[in-house]
């Protein structure tokens, strides 16, 4: 497995994968000390990722291959299909995937989801509009939800902090 660091407006993230697929990306407090083993695969990336914060990338090119149950996948997919600057709930993902009740389990897949900004489940909210559970911290994922908002041309949000 092949790592990368790239440094975003919002902290380092360090990005792990193959040399033709993304495993993870997460949001890391400090720089490793290990040297890591990047490819081309990973700096395109990067590249990206560099795109989505200057705002002009909207949809990722990337082949994803994360890790989970075949429950998880499906919820990560369903986040895949949450359009650039569009906000959704637990409750209406949970519907979406043929079963209401089933909100605690969606959100729990969502936690677990390795592929942060890329598979985005920063889009999930609460039903009430609130910020709820972010691995990367609330105040990344209030950030990711603004900048989505700054540059999707009018895209809706559910209210946020009502």
């Amino acid at each position: 497995m092949n790592k990368a660091i790239y440094n975003s407006p919002i902290g380092l993230i360090e990005i792990s994968g193959t040399d033709n697929s993304i495993a993870s990306i997460y949001f890391i407090d400090e720089g490793s000390k290990t040297r890591f083993s990047t490819n081309d695969y990973l700096e395109n990336c990067a590249r990206q990722l560099d795109e989505y914060f200057k705002g002009t990338r909207r949809e990722f090119e990337l082949r994803l291959e994360p890790e989970g149950t075949e429950f998880q996948k499906k919820v990560w997919k369903e986040l895949l299909e949450i359009p650039f600057g569009v906000t959704t709930s637990y409750l209406e993902l949970s519907r979406k995937l043929g079963d209401q009740k089933a909100i605690r389990a969606v959100a729990n897949a969502n936690g677990q989801n390795e592929i942060s900004i890329i598979i985005p489940c920063h889009r999930v909210i609460g039903s009430d509009g609130s910020l709820t559970g972010y691995g990367g911290g609330l105040w990344r994922k209030k950030w990711l939800l603004e900048h989505e908002q700054k540059y999707s041309g009018g895209a809706h949000q559910m209210n946020l902090f009502r």
